[in-house]
């Protein structure tokens, strides 16, 4: 039988808290962090967009100046929510070869990629930093909460675009199932409020437009909703064998019950507007954890608030929990925290966890005009009290290239 899998340490950097129990707090009370972006370069560039939502707390909170000299943001971010979750965690001592590390990021070090190049042109090769690869490499959140934690296991790193986090849970779910760790790191980090890439979401009219009203800019199954809001920051999970917790009587949050990885192969940016391939994600991740669909009380949806991204999830939900559907309370946290990439399906598989533990579902803000083509039981105005007995809660991720991840949460 394979071995279960347990959460047992949670850490976030957030646009809505810069710790977890912050995180959570706001996540209850519905709030937003997009802000309109001040920085030279949104004139400069003259962006069609000016908002965005950016982490609360300065990573050199947490972090040396030696540190965050040799890190990208998203590498910062990375160490900063891997810190945290591994302290939660209170894991004292453990044989480092049994604990690895599975930390994804989409996009990966933009700003030093690009800071480099403006570097190489203007002031030719010579100034260019030596860390400038390590630095900007796509693996180097995983290094860096490798080197950090001395976790000698494997250091894997998911790039799947926006379903990239999630799958990091799928990577370090099978480390312990198969016996190759018994303690793993994952989790999901991104730094991208850049030019660069607000300029091609942009372009692609995929960013919302609301200038002028950045706090209800992000709409989820809003029948105005106009596109996501940029974000970014970092979520990590401590997954751990079920008996290596309990020898060591660890707070066990949650059971990580059940994983799924799909593919569309329809389009590169556009979701499968049937949602077949989300379809198949959540019923594998349900049959891996021996889920039935009245199981299901809870969803943390991947909602980005984009007009052709919402519908197809909720085909997807309809088709996999079939009538049941109506009675999931469903929370589209994109609202609050914008989107951030690579790093959303982490920190909303911490909110989903703690939606099971504390049993309340966060609220989704900016839903005034429900689309009535996406009838979701959708938690707004006050957090939604979970029902007692076990329960299961599903966070739903998909990415361009057609990335489709799902994870199962039951309760302990």
């Amino acid at each position: 039988m394979a071995r279960k899998v347990v959460i047992t340490g949670l850490g976030a950097t957030t646009p809505i808290g810069g710790d977890v129990p912050t995180l959570w707090e706001n996540a209850l009370k519905g709030t937003s962090g997009a802000r309109t972006l001040t920085d030279d370069w949104v004139e400069e560039y003259q962006l069609p967009v000016t908002f965005a939502a950016r982490v609360t707390t300065p990573a050199s909170e947490t972090l040396s100046r030696v540190e965050m000299k040799r890190m990208d943001p998203s590498t910062q971010f990375a160490v900063v929510a891997a810190r945290e979750a591994w302290k939660d965690a209170g894991i004292d001592e453990m044989d480092k070869d049994r604990l690895g590390v599975a930390f994804a990021t989409g996009i990966g070090g933009v700003w030093t990629l690009l800071n480099a190049w403006d570097t190489l042109k203007e002031k030719g090769p010579r100034r260019v930093l030596p860390m400038t690869v390590p630095m900007l490499m796509p693996n180097g959140p995983a290094a860096a909460v490798s080197l950090d934690l001395g976790a000698r296991a494997g250091a894997h790193t998911p790039v799947s675009a926006c379903a990239s986090g999630t799958e990091a849970m799928d990577v370090g779910l099978e480390l312990i199932r198969s016996g190759k760790a018994d303690v793993v790191m994952v989790g999901g980090a991104e730094a991208a409020i850049h030019p660069m890439p607000l300029a091609s979401f942009a372009s692609m009219q995929a960013l919302s437009r609301r200038n002028d009203d950045p706090e209800h800019a992000s709409r989820p199954y809003d029948v105005d909703r106009d596109g996501f809001v940029m974000g970014e920051g970092a979520g990590a999970l401590v997954l751990e064998a079920e008996e290596h917790a309990l020898a060591r009587g660890a707070r066990i949050y949650a059971e990580l019950a059940g994983t799924a990885v799909t593919a569309d192969a329809y389009h590169i940016t556009a979701p499968d507007p049937e949602g077949l391939g989300a379809t198949r994600a959540l019923k594998a991740a349900m049959f891996d954890g021996r889920i039935q669909p009245e199981d299901v009380v809870h969803v943390n949806a991947h909602a980005t608030s984009t007009p052709v991204g919402d519908k197809p999830e909720y085909t997807a939900l309809s088709a996999a929990l079939g009538s049941h559907v109506d009675d999931v309370a469903v929370s589209a946290t994109k609202s609050q925290m914008g989107h951030l990439l690579g790093a959303s399906g982490a920190v909303e598989s911490v909110l989903a966890v703690l939606a099971v533990y504390e049993r309340k579902a966060p609220v989704t803000i900016n839903l005034e005009n429900q689309d009535p083509e996406i009838p979701l039981d959708v938690v707004t105005g006050e957090p939604r009290e979970l029902p007692a007995g076990q329960i299961v809660a599903l966070n739903n991720s998909f990415g361009f290239g057609g990335h489709n991840a799902v994870v199962a949460i039951r309760s302990v």
